[in-house]
């Protein structure tokens, strides 16, 4: 299946994509993120969007110079931030008539069958009704992405919203063009690697290490996250969330960023 024939995408965007390096927030790639994901919900599609960036937030609307090691002082600013972000995406997304709604999920609600099941009817109701989900990990009462357990990140999160929502595709927008053949900060004759069709060891030792230090993630937890989806039939997008051209390029077929495809089942 192409992404061009999804009926429900997940669309996750890290905090390296909605904030500048000072912390503040990029509010010219926030609104254009807005704007391109309200013009492919015109076009027909459901959309969900798993956005980080809390804390990165909270720690420039409270003028932090850096991000805080305390997980007590992540929780607090996640608390500070995710009510700056939510209201941004009230404010833009409503500029284009469309309504957003909070979700914020824990592991152990999405581990246990009966919360599961409320969780995707939720979503389910949510999608009927036109609203765009807003979905991250509740970090000011769940510790797991501050720590490094359970979703561990929101990489991770959005290929188990995708799974909860059926989706039928994931992109995952990020500071890097997708996945490489070597780090291309190191060699700039890199070469992008646009298709894969198995996560294979050799792939995975390409990922590297962490990302910026603006975000949790790095390569690494994409790939995890395209692993993780593709067993469930999802096929995901790695591409860079510095041009929001980028998702109408994959939305019309063309060839942008590293796709990973499903293994098998309603993705394939």
């Amino acid at each position: 299946m192409e992404f061009k024939d999804a009926e429900i995408l997940v669309v996750k965007v890290g905090t390296s994509t909605l904030t500048y390096d000072n912390g503040k927030v990029n509010l010219h790639r926030l609104e254009e993120l807005c704007r391109t994901l309200s013009d492919l919900q015109n076009s027909g599609k459901k959309l969900v969007l798993v956005s980080s960036g809390a804390i990165g937030v909270g720690v420039g609307k409270l003028g932090l110079f850096k991000r805080p090691e305390e997980t007590e002082k992540k929780q607090a600013l996640a608390a500070v931030g995710q009510c700056e972000l939510m209201f941004l995406y009230d404010k833009f997304f409503g500029e284009y008539n469309h309504m957003v709604a909070q979700v914020l999920l824990t592991a152990d609600v999405v581990h246990r069958e009966r919360s599961r099941i409320n969780v995707q009817n939720t979503f389910a109701e949510l999608l009927k009704l036109g609203v765009i989900p807003v979905v991250n990990e509740n970090d000011t009462v769940e510790t797991s992405e501050l720590e490094g357990k359970n979703f561990g990140d929101n990489d991770t999160l959005s290929a188990v919203v995708a799974q909860l929502v059926g989706a039928q595709g994931l992109v995952i927008l990020t500071d890097i063009d997708g996945l490489y053949d070597a780090d291309p900060r190191m060699k700039p004759d890199a070469k992008l690697i646009h298709h894969v069709t198995e996560i294979t060891p050799e792939i995975e030792a390409l990922a590297g290490g962490a990302g910026s230090s603006r975000g949790t993630g790095g390569m690494a937890t994409k790939l995890k996250a395209a692993k993780l989806a593709g067993e469930s039939g999802i096929p995901c997008a790695v591409i860079s969330g510095g041009e929001m051209q980028n998702l109408y390029r994959l939305m019309s077929g063309e060839t942008v960023g590293t796709v990973f495809s499903a293994a098998g089942g309603r993705g394939a």
